[in-house]
């Protein structure tokens, strides 16, 4: 976990990039100092993300073992004997014996089968019982075969970390949970209640969003150009979005940045030359708007949602 922490780290949010940018992304981002990779099935570019790897391994710029690559058991693999063969789709396609971290990516259980995003005939996504414990031991059964190193989770409430955290016979607690985190939705009570269960806070959309309609919630204005954030980022001779990722690493949240742009992604890792006033902290952290950007409303009929609770 302090290594966790101290990583800096890189986050692929978007599916269907075009051919090649995640594999010219990642090289890059592995050359300027990235060790964290964050990827998934379902972003559809782990074969790009694997081959990047492996190049970079094998030109001696890193060793496997100082990569940390997170991957992530999707919605329609939850029951318990589709959770390894999901677990070893991700490594063959990315060409790896293991993954460092394995999360849940969603509590909430898709119908299986071969389509992501199962509907029925009228549009509506169809869902899948969930048991959350038993998706659980099926993971800690792969920790125990040595193809994950570490389990996860993410977009999990108080409750659903409960769940887990309170099942009978646990083995391996989780060691995170990957979550919308900015200072325009800071997380402050999720984040105390996972460092008491000392669960580390992954934030995704660290920046906030695209302003896509179609997904993102645009009551809560761009992220980035606050009046606060640009003056404070003048002071320290940084940009907004560097400002604000140090905030988060500041107050011990691991950041993931997407970005394919070869410019920001060397910004993004060239946070750790200024530090933030305990004044400032306070004053980025009074920003809370407790709204977030990333609702996933489409998904909200699940019993399973687990946006309903407080935090």
């Amino acid at each position: 976990p302090t290594a966790f922490r101290v990583l800096y780290f890189f986050k692929y949010l978007f599916s269907f990039t075009p051919k090649g940018t995640a594999y010219e992304s990642v090289k890059l981002a592995i050359e300027v100092g990235y060790r964290h990779i964050d990827g998934a099935l379902v972003y559809f570019n782990e074969h790009e993300v694997g081959q990047a790897i492996r190049e970079k391994i094998s030109d001696g710029t890193v060793k496997r073992e100082d990569i940390f690559y997170c991957g992530k058991l999707w919605n329609t693999f939850h029951p318990p004997e589709l959770v390894r063969p999901a677990l070893e789709r991700t490594l063959k396609t990315l060409q790896l014996d293991y993954v460092d971290l394995y999360i849940v990516e969603m509590p909430t259980a898709f119908k299986p089968g071969d389509t992501f995003y199962p509907r029925d005939e009228n549009g509506k996504y169809i869902y899948h019982d969930t048991d959350l414990c038993a998706t659980w031991e099926a993971l800690e059964a792969c920790k125990d075969a040595g193809i994950i190193k570490s389990l996860g989770v993410s977009n999990f409430n108080k409750r659903q970390l409960e769940l887990i955290l309170n099942k009978p016979g646990l083995k391996y607690k989780p060691v995170s949970n990957q979550v919308e985190c900015h200072p325009y939705f800071t997380q402050p009570k999720l984040l105390d209640f996972c460092r008491q269960k000392d669960i580390v806070i992954v934030g995704y959309s660290p920046l906030g969003t695209s302003r896509d309609a179609s997904w993102v919630n645009l009551s809560c204005p761009p992220l980035l150009e606050d009046e606060l954030l640009v003056s404070i980022a003048k002071k320290y001779n940084k940009s907004p979005a560097q400002v604000v990722l140090r905030f988060n690493v500041q107050r011990g949240v691991v950041v993931i940045p997407k970005s394919f742009s070869p410019v920001r992604i060397r910004e993004n890792f060239q946070i750790f030359d200024f530090s933030l006033s305990d004044a400032e902290m306070n004053a980025i952290e009074g920003l809370n708007k407790n709204i977030r950007f990333v609702e996933l409303l489409m998904w909200s009929d699940h019993p399973e949602y687990p946006f309903h609770d407080d935090y």
